[in-house]
């Protein structure tokens, strides 16, 4: 896969889709100036961190197998934060964290033609060196602020690409989830709910025990609070 190394860029995201030409491709950049999060939030992405995106077709892709996508993405994120001595864990659906605090990022965009996904653009954000905004702090870490050094930047990108080149399973991204059985909140539009997560399904939604009875969550309906 054709592989672009930026200094910087606006989003890396935003890249992919206006040069991709129709092949698939790698999108690397130092620095955004425009990076972007999930529902439309801004995205801290200054020198040090590793922003990345990669742009694939499909043919023959079924839109309801759309959470292999991430699978693949968060569980390439887990497995090079890992390769660096850290213990990650996934918080459902996308995000990855070490020591209860994020490190990483995901966005998805996937283009879909009737029931099939015929473009996917996968960003990913890692805080590898990069200083983070004060207000970010409480919640947000980087690998060097954990392993009290800083680290060779592109020795874990190009870990993080190798990474990205596998494919993983449903059981793998499970592996990085330490907290079924425990009570998780819910934050929704209509309010904050607890309730006890006990699996992932293979279409990626959450199950949960609330009232005692045991539901399936999308991710497009709630926001986890481990």
């Amino acid at each position: 896969m054709r592989i672009i190394k930026l200094d910087e860029v606006d989003s890396t995201n935003e890249y992919c889709k206006r040069h991709c030409g129709g092949g698939d491709m790698i999108v690397t950049a130092l620095r955004q100036t425009a990076g972007k999060g999930t529902k439309g939030r801004s995205f801290s992405s200054e020198y040090g961190g590793l922003y990345i995106s990669v742009i694939k077709h499909y043919s023959d892709f079924l839109a309801v197998d759309a959470f292999k996508i991430m699978v693949n993405a968060c569980v390439a994120v887990c497995k090079t934060v890992e390769s660096f001595g850290l213990n990650p864990i996934i918080r459902w659906a996308n995000d990855v964290l070490v020591n209860d605090k994020k490190i990483c990022g995901t966005l998805i965009e996937n283009t879909f033609s009737g029931s099939y996904i015929s473009r996917s653009i996968v960003g990913m954000g890692i805080n590898v060196n990069n200083t983070l905004p004060e207000e970010l702090r409480p919640i947000a870490t980087s690998m060097s602020s954990q392993l009290g050094s800083q680290l060779d930047l592109f020795s874990v990108r190009d870990t993080l690409v190798k990474n990205l080149n596998k494919n993983y399973t449903v059981s793998d991204y499970k592996k990085y989830i330490n907290w079924f059985g425990n009570e998780v909140l819910l934050k929704t539009a209509k309010g904050d709910i607890t309730v006890t997560a006990v699996d992932i399904a293979p279409d990626g939604g959450l199950l949960c025990v609330a009232a005692g009875s045991v539901k399936k969550i999308s991710s497009a309906e709630v926001s986890l609070r481990l």
